[in-house]
């Protein structure tokens, strides 16, 4: 079966360039290493091996089958490339643990009221918190929940013009004439082949795409067609709108993350360039109405996401 799109890594150049990335840390140029000893490369606790020259990371024990997939296809273009005459190296990203940079959207309350009482949604608390490793997307002291990030590899590091086009092509094949025409290839597909199995035909894509839409469209029309869900909802907007904060829709699928959703809407464009002065008292507008739509949609969302879970959605209606 085919992968999901986006999967891979962006362009080397943009990766290099945002330290959010996972990224890792390798031996510089376009050789091999030689000598295994790549210790950059991190395995979320599995480390590497050298296998004919290419960094291969071990597959830890414990990981589930959809995440066992992501090394099997890293593993794969790392060999590749090899083959190629380039080095990559292979990481996969180490998800941060369940309570971290999360609010849990109010699933789990008291994990959520804990944090919304510090950052609200989010939205402020990294200009707010500047060194605050917690923070949803800082980046504080080279660290995300706590944890430090893999650093940037040097895979491309005193590849010329030439050699760096030569990498790229490599990797993700040569570019595409067209937007159209862009698909999986090089290196790239090898991996993914590897993992995912070979892609599917366009028209086997289209199909499973809309049999995945019209599922999804069915679990929205369960779950807002479910009558506690319904009065729930009622409930939930009666009190924001008492509370003073506007509603958008009553609908069950869209009102778990409304106030969220409209709100960010409505942030300037410019918004990353907030100082910590300049953050703060917007920190504690959003602290304020976060925990307002905390206590307002607390027996909806206990009744909500057990049944969301039972008929997954993705989207704001159905």
């Amino acid at each position: 079966m085919g992968m999901p799109k986006n999967t891979l890594r962006s362009s080397l150049i943009t990766a290099l360039a945002v330290g959010m990335l996972p990224l890792l840390a390798a031996c510089g140029g376009g050789s091999g290493d030689e000598d295994g000893k790549n210790s950059g490369s991190s395995a979320a606790g599995g480390g590497t091996k050298n296998v004919d020259g290419a960094v291969q990371l071990n597959i830890p024990e414990g990981v589930n089958a959809e995440a066992k997939k992501e090394y099997v296809r890293e593993n794969a273009i790392a060999a590749c490339m090899k083959k190629e005459g380039f080095t990559y190296s292979p990481h996969v990203a180490t998800a941060p643990s369940a309570d971290v940079n999360s609010d849990g959207d109010g699933e789990d309350y008291a994990a959520a009221k804990k944090y919304r009482q510090k950052y609200g949604f989010g939205t402020y608390a990294a200009a707010a918190y500047p060194d605050d490793p917690n923070v949803p997307f800082s980046n504080a002291g080279g660290k995300v929940g706590g944890k430090t990030l893999d650093p940037v590899d040097d895979d491309t590091k005193g590849l010329t013009p030439a050699q760096l086009k030569a990498y790229e092509d490599a990797l993700y094949g040569p570019a595409a004439k067209s937007k159209g025409e862009e698909k999986d290839a090089g290196c790239t597909l090898e991996g993914n082949t590897a993992a995912y199995g070979p892609p599917l035909s366009a028209a086997a894509e289209k199909k499973k795409q809309n049999a995945r839409t019209e599922e999804n469209r069915q679990n929205g029309l369960a779950l807002n067609g479910d009558t506690q869900l319904v009065q729930l909802a009622q409930q939930y907007a009666t009190c924001l709108k008492a509370q003073g904060i506007p509603v958008s829709t009553t609908q069950p699928t869209g009102m778990a993350y409304m106030v969220r959703i409209d709100l960010a809407g409505k942030l300037p464009e410019d918004g990353s360039k907030w100082t910590k002065e300049q953050a703060m008292p917007l920190l504690t507008a959003d602290i304020d109405i976060a925990l307002k739509d905390l206590e307002c949609g607390k027996k909806f969302r206990a009744a909500y996401f057990p049944k969301e879970k039972a008929n997954p959605y993705w989207g704001d209606g159905a």
